[in-house]
């Protein structure tokens, strides 16, 4: 009884004595090339970081900002007995003296071959942001007339280019590029899909452009104007006025295949009923993704508000795709490969979000939602709405960003930031069951508007 009580004791006096954990910066020695950093974590007592007192949230999460001067930065964190010192180092950064870069043009025209699946086409030669043109296969052939910042620029068609990372391709002299040529396409017409399939003789470069009419384009296509070949497909006419939601194209061969999704008819008093929805919980297995003030990981709490998400579909009658539903890691492609081989006509990515330092975590609060197409912004304008009337949550914008899963053409495909793991009340907010309950019937409510639209 006494060795108990001895245990006991230790275990109070650690308690005691542990009363602050930080949950970043990871390390108490490390480089940060920011203006300012934060620190993040929580405390069951008073805490000073420099002797300046730390304001802590009714649920123990602290988010603290300190500015950065170049050089070694000491910070001194103290909660009773406690003290830990961090010493932050901030680099110097010299001119590099490069001189602009600028686009060197070749004597004549060369020949390219894509070397990976989905190289991305861009419109700028910056391997980020919006200025994708599209994804093309591996084996394409491709002209190219210059280079730049590691990119080589593409001839699209008379006075029409893009740019394609050297990383992607590699030199092919095995053959003269010319001119495609395009027989004709023929139309099928499937029960969920307008199927059009283009002969063409090669695979050339293509683009599919959103709006009324849809575009098809094939670049460097002989007999057809500044050699491009493009394809108009009615969208408000053959959709009977309702919205895009899904396409996609790809090649099979040298032909073309281009689906666009018919028209979904729901009824009134239950929109959802047999509306394939793939719900996506971000991150997972050794990928923990974000972490909390209070030490949870992004993973788990992306996983439960996934399940209550799933729930509320499927009381509503949806046929619902989840990417994971254990603890374990997914790769992005999979997501998307997994939401369209079930043919899910909306895909949502569930995430917590963070911040890079030199933000403030405590001005930053509250839901953003991320589209890349065009087709999905109506239904983030319309969940956006709804989590902010129904639940009260600050509107952190709807945004348009090149991630990776809402890159995806065949569903309208979203990634929705339901709060921010590193400011103290979201933080609080996201592990709490009665929130996550509300945000999932949120976002079962959304679809349902859009849907009985």
């Amino acid at each position: 009884m006494k060795k108990l009580l001895l245990l006991l004791g230790l275990v109070l006096i650690g308690s005691q004595v542990f009363a602050f954990d930080v949950v970043y910066p990871k390390k108490n020695d490390v480089v940060i090339n920011a203006k300012s950093t934060f620190f993040i974590g929580s405390s069951n007592a008073p805490l000073t970081v420099n002797g300046e007192n730390v304001p802590i949230h009714p649920s123990g999460a602290f988010a603290y900002v300190v500015p950065l001067n170049n050089g070694s930065n000491t910070f001194v964190l103290q909660s009773g007995e406690q003290r830990e010192i961090f010493v932050i180092t901030k680099p110097v950064i010299k001119s590099s003296g490069l001189m602009p870069s600028v686009f060197l043009p070749y004597s004549s025209q060369k020949t390219i071959s894509v070397t990976t699946d989905d190289a991305p086409l861009r419109s700028t030669p910056v391997d980020s942001g919006i200025n994708r043109i599209a994804h093309l296969p591996k084996d394409i052939k491709l002209w190219v007339d210059g280079e730049k910042d590691g990119f080589y620029r593409v001839v699209l068609g008379k006075d029409k280019y893009g740019w394609i990372s050297k990383t992607n391709v590699k030199a092919d002299n095995s053959t003269n590029y010319e001119l495609a040529q395009l027989s004709g396409y023929e139309y099928i017409d499937g029960n969920d899909y307008f199927t059009f399939v283009f002969h063409l003789n090669k695979q050339v470069p293509f683009e599919m452009v959103e709006g009324d009419p849809f575009l098809m384009k094939f670049y460097n296509v002989k007999d057809s104007e500044n050699d491009t070949y493009i394809f108009n497909f009615p969208v408000k006419d053959a959709l009977s006025g309702r919205k895009l939601i899904g396409y996609s194209g790809e090649y099979s061969g040298n032909d073309f295949i281009l689906k666009i999704r018919k028209p979904i008819i729901t009824n009134s008093w239950r929109p959802l009923h047999n509306i394939r929805i793939a719900i996506d919980a971000g991150h997972g297995g050794d990928e923990a993704g974000g972490i909390g003030c209070l030490g949870d990981k992004e993973k788990d709490i992306n996983l439960s508000i996934a399940k209550l998400v799933e729930a509320e579909l499927k009381k509503r009658g949806a046929r619902v795709i989840m990417t994971r539903k254990g603890d374990n890691y997914v790769s992005l492609k999979d997501r998307v490969e997994i939401a369209n081989y079930g043919d899910a006509v909306v895909f949502i990515s569930i995430h917590g979000n963070a911040l890079p330092d030199g933000a403030d975590p405590n001005k930053n609060s509250g839901t953003s939602i991320y589209y890349y197409y065009n087709q999905a912004k109506p239904l983030a304008d319309i969940i956006m709405d709804t989590v902010v009337s129904e639940i009260g949550v600050p509107n952190d914008k709807v945004r348009q960003g090149s991630l990776a899963v809402v890159r995806n053409t065949n569903a309208l495909s979203l990634l929705i930031e339901v709060s921010y793991l590193i400011n103290p009340e979201d933080n609080a907010n996201l592990i709490n069951p009665e929130f996550q309950k509300q945000y999932a019937k949120a976002i079962a409510d959304s679809l349902e508007k859009y849907f009985e639209k």
